[in-house]
C-alpha cells in the first residue's frame, strides 16, 4: 500500500470518526472537565463561584451524611447486583425450558415490569405495602408477628427497596441470558448426554462457561444502574427518615437542588463518578482475566 493510500485512508477514517469525536467531547468530556472544575469551587447552582480548593473534598470526607450515603448505596448495591443477577440467571435457564406461546407468556410477565415508569412502580408498591390493606402484609406479619410499615421501618426499608428493584429491572437482565443461552449449540448438549453427565456437571461445565460474558455484562449494568439509585428512594422515603435512609444521588440531589450548593454537589458527583469507574474497571478485568484462563 502507497503512502498516499494510507493518507487517503486516515483521512476517510477521521472524516467518519469526528461526529461521534465531536459529540462525546461535547455530551460527555466537557461536561466532566466542567463537574470536575466546579468541585474546586464554592458556588451555587448556577453562576459563577470562588475557588476554594480541597476545601469542598475535606468536607465532603468529614460529612457524617456522606458516609451515611456510601454506605445506604454500598447496601442497596449488596442486595440487588449479585442476588438480582442470579434471580435472572435461574429464571432464563427455566423460561429456555418452556416452548411456544407459554414460553412468550411467561417471558412477557417477567419483562412487562422492566417497561413501566417509576411512579407506577410505586404506585403499585405502596399499595402491596399499605399496613392497613396491603396483600403483602399477609405476608410480613407472620414473619415480622404485626404489621410493618415498611417505608418507616429503617430495618425493612432498603432490603423491600431491593426487592422491587429486582421485580422492576430483572426483565432486560434475563433477555441477555436467554440469548446466551441460545448461542451455545445443542451438539455440545447431546454429547454431554451421551456421556451421562448430571445436571450439574452440565451447568457448571458448558452452560455456566459459556454464558460468563453475559453474566460478567449483566453485572456491570446493574452495578452501574444500583449505583445510581435515587427514585426508588426519594419517592418511598418523602415525609420519613430521608437522613437515615440518604444514597449518594439522592445526596446530590439535595446539595443541588434543595440547598443550591453546586460546587459541593459537584464533589459528591466526582465521588460517585469515581466509585462507578473504579467498580467498572474491576469487573472489566475480571472478565478479562477469566477469559485469559480458559
Amino acid at each position: 500500500m502507497t503512502t498516499k493510500s494510507r493518507r487517503n485512508e486516515a483521512f476517510v477514517a477521521a472524516v467518519l470518526v469526528a461526529p461521534f469525536v465531536l459529540i462525546f467531547g461535547w455530551m460527555f468530556i466537557y461536561p466532566t472537565l466542567q463537574m470536575i472544575y466546579l468541585s474546586f469551587t464554592k458556588s451555587p447552582l448556577i453562576g459563577a463561584g470562588t475557588w476554594v480548593g480541597l476545601d469542598n473534598y475535606i468536607k465532603m470526607f468529614n460529612d457524617k451524611t456522606f458516609w451515611t450515603a456510601i454506605w445506604n448505596t454500598s447496601y442497596f448495591v449488596l442486595l440487588t447486583v449479585v442476588p438480582g443477577t442470579a434471580a435472572a440467571m435461574i429464571i432464563a435457564l427455566m423460561v429456555s425450558r418452556l416452548n411456544g406461546w407459554i414460553q412468550s407468556f411467561i417471558l412477557a410477565a417477567f419483562f412487562l415490569p422492566y417497561i413501566l415508569p417509576v411512579t407506577v412502580v410505586y404506585i403499585i408498591w405502596d399499595w402491596m405495602l399499605n399496613l392497613q390493606f396491603g396483600i403483602a402484609q399477609f405476608i410480613i406479619e407472620p414473619l415480622a408477628g404485626k404489621r410493618v410499615n415498611v417505608w418507616r421501618s429503617l430495618p425493612w426499608f432498603m432490603p423491600m427497596a431491593a426487592l422491587l428493584t429486582i421485580w422492576w429491572t430483572n426483565g432486560f437482565s434475563i433477555l441477555l441470558f436467554l440469548a446466551g443461552l441460545r448461542n451455545i449449540p445443542k451438539e455440545l448438549y447431546e454429547a454431554a448426554a451421551l456421556d451421562g453427565a448430571t445436571r450439574w456437571q452440565v451447568f457448571s461445565k458448558i452452560t455456566w462457561p459459556l454464558i460468563w460474558p453475559v453474566t460478567v455484562l449483566c453485572l456491570t449494568i446493574q452495578l452501574i444502574l444500583q449505583l445510581k439509585i435515587f427514585d426508588q428512594v426519594y419517592l418511598f422515603a418523602q415525609g420519613g427518615r430521608t437522613q437515615a435512609t440518604m444514597v449518594l444521588v439522592q445526596f446530590i440531589y439535595e446539595q443541588a437542588f434543595q440547598k443550591n450548593s453546586g460546587g459541593y454537589a459537584a464533589t459528591i458527583a466526582v465521588a460517585l463518578f469515581v466509585i462507578v469507574v473504579g467498580f467498572s474497571l474491576l469487573q472489566f478485568q475480571l472478565l478479562r482475566t477469566r477469559g485469559g484462563n480458559k
